[in-house]
């Protein structure tokens, strides 16, 4: 009895299955034209809040500094690690 039941609860989950496949199959997803994905954009567009130009300065300010930061940390460390080669190898 047990393989029996066991075998129609697999055969009843995979009607199911089969079923919910089917219903997704059957949606596609429709395809904008180009005008329709412009027209998209621009309303999103509209909805951007563009930092001002005190704002966009400071955060220009930011970006220079850290870069700045991160070359002096990157030049130190190549040339520690470029000393301690030439100390071993030679």
């Amino acid at each position: 009895m047990a393989k029996s039941s066991k075998g129609k609860d697999q055969t009843a989950l995979k009607k199911k299955a089969t079923a919910v496949a089917a219903q997704r199959g059957n949606k596609k997803k429709k395809r904008g034209s180009m005008k329709e994905y412009f027209k998209g954009v621009k309303l999103e567009m509209k909805k951007v809040v563009w930092p001002t130009k005190k704002e966009l300065g400071s955060f220009t300010a930011v970006v220079l500094a850290t870069c700045a930061a991160f070359a002096l940390v990157f030049w130190a460390v190549d040339t520690g690690v470029l000393a301690a080669i030439k100390a071993v190898c030679f």
